[in-house]
């Protein structure tokens, strides 16, 4: 299959008219062809308002058609076979079984919402019995969710395809009736171009509205700024910086009609060692937390970028091995230049601040990420808020308490967060109970005994918390439960039989789980 370089607006390719861009390989450090062109302000406006158009007949299609929809895009994506694979590698440094990996995960969501779809109890049904004789009488009411309309999806830089084209918010706001208007990221433009085709196919195959879905081509901050603000647009889907996602808050809260920005931006996962499980098993901890850390370079929204422990036994032994270990870790290709420029940056301040002391540290090699490990005390963490800041790659701080409550104290001090771990033994539990009112106020999933990285796809499973680690922490961006980010409830009262959607008729058509007088029933 051949890359063009072009966007997809109205199911077609087309070039952009603005000007060109190359992609970057990281390894080979060299650009790649063909070259990219950049869409204008007129080619968003023209998709943005194609996917306006298309939306009252995308969100009519039955739960079954949106379902084989979304099957159909996953088969169109396994159908491009390894070209995918090996342009992926190629525009993100990324080895052939992480993306493979990847594949298969961007395919599992597809299919999940679809499973979703053919459940039906994502529409949320309920209905209330009119009570005539009541005094006041109480109305016949109805309720469903709807999709809220057009989004806006930015690819992400570090899941070129989990998180990207046809990634978890795609998936979603297909699921939810929501037309799509995605900004490829210019790290990986191939990759993103041959997911777009596929998308595009399973659009015209499924004989729906080509405005369902457009692929947006460029760099910089304009194209997206330009997307966010047109009218059309009623939702955003975002993975990247806080600048980038703050910047887009601000435009959508600036619209005649804002509209709500999901942003996934920043996060560094705190690690409890908790006394007895350090005591305990402080070598082996330290041993899985250097692993975790240095897990695809770093480069995941989950990294643990803090450890925090308590003065005492296990601590050394702890140290000890997660230094030898990253100490002894290899430098790794990271997926641009951009992101190694400001690992390096976020490194040489930490080494460089009076209040730390170096662990562990590899030396710069150009575009690529190497270990870093870093030690202050919990007065100093909490008096220096540069302290905080995520640092984009294999880095991470130890935060040493001088007790159980200084370590629940800076617990408190610490910004909203996707993840908080519990490496926590049986004579822990008590200390654990006491840290966890902050850690639920405080962060998205709380995980025992394990380590952050690495997210499961299911119906259970929260990828969000509270800002600046997502813009609205009442949301998650991976599993079913991803899919409320694009729907909004619709109240029909005493309407007429006749123009009652399926899903609140009378008599339960679709069979699905619905919620009548306030009881859960298929009835």
């Amino acid at each position: 299959m051949t890359i063009t370089g072009e966007a997809i607006i109205d199911g077609v390719q087309e070039r952009g008219a603005g000007g060109s861009f190359q992609a970057w390989n990281p390894t080979a450090r060299e650009h790649l062809e063909p070259s990219f062109h950049m869409v204008t302000p007129e080619q968003i406006d023209r998709a943005c308002a194609l996917a306006g158009a298309a939306f009252d007949t995308f969100r009519a299609t039955s739960d079954e058609q949106r379902a084989q929809f979304l099957d159909t895009v996953a088969e169109q994506i396994l159908a491009i076979g390894d070209e995918l694979i090996e342009r992926a590698m190629a525009e993100s440094g990324l080895p052939r079984v992480r993306l493979e990996g990847e594949r298969g995960r961007t395919v599992g969501q597809l299919r999940l919402f679809a499973t979703l779809l053919r459940e039906g109890s994502w529409q949320d049904a309920r209905l209330d019995t009119p009570l005539p004789e009541r005094a006041p009488p109480r109305p016949d009411l109805r309720m469903r969710l709807i999709g809220v309309g057009p989004v806006a999806v930015f690819a992400a830089s570090n899941f070129p395809l989990a998180f990207s084209v046809a990634g978890g918010d795609t998936a979603s706001a297909f699921a939810a009736g929501c037309p799509v208007v995605l900004k490829a990221h210019s790290s990986h433009p191939g990759t993103s171009e041959l997911v777009g085709r596929a998308v595009s196919k399973a659009v015209a195959e499924c004989g729906l509205p080509a405005g369902v879905f457009a692929l947006l081509t460029g760099t910089g901050n304009g194209i997206g700024q330009r997307l966010v603000a047109h009218p059309a647009i009623q939702a955003v889907g975002f993975t990247g910086s806080r600048s980038g996602g703050t910047a887009l808050m601000a435009v959508a809260a600036a619209r005649k009609q804002p509209i709500p920005v999901y942003a996934e931006m920043s996060s560094i996962n705190p690690v409890f060692l908790l006394p007895q499980a350090l005591a305990a098993r402080g070598d082996e901890i330290g041993k899985g937390f250097a692993a975790s850390l240095t897990l695809g370079v770093g480069q995941f929204c989950t990294n643990p970028g803090l450890v925090l422990a308590v003065e005492g036994p296990g601590l050394e032994a702890f140290v000890k091995a997660a230094s030898e270990a990253l100490a002894g870790s290899q430098h790794a290709v990271m997926l641009n230049q951009n992101i190694a420029d400001s690992y390096r940056k976020g490194v040489d301040a930490l080494a460089g601040n009076e209040a730390v002391t170096t662990l562990a540290c590899l030396d710069h090699q150009e575009g690529k990420g190497g270990a870093a490990f870093f030690r202050t005390s919990a007065d100093e963490f909490l008096k220096r808020h540069e302290l905080h800041e995520e640092v984009f790659g294999p880095a991470s701080v130890l935060v040493v308490c001088r007790d159980a409550g200084q370590m629940r104290e800076v617990a408190e001090a610490l910004e909203g967060q996707l993840t908080a771990t519990l490496q926590v033994d049986a004579g822990d539990i008590d200390a654990a109970r006491k840290l966890l009112p902050a850690l639920e106020r405080k962060v998205g999933r709380i995980l025992a005994n394990g380590y952050p990285t690495g997210v499961e796809v299911s119906t259970a499973m929260v990828h969000g918390g509270p800002f600046p680690s997502t813009a609205d922490g009442r949301s998650t961006s991976v599993g079913t439960g991803a899919i409320s980010r694009f729907l909004r409830p619709v109240c029909y009262q005493n309407l007429p039989f006749e123009l009652l959607p399926d899903a609140l008729r009378d008599g339960n058509p679709l069979g699905i789980w619905r919620r009548r007088d306030g009881a859960l029933t298929k009835e």
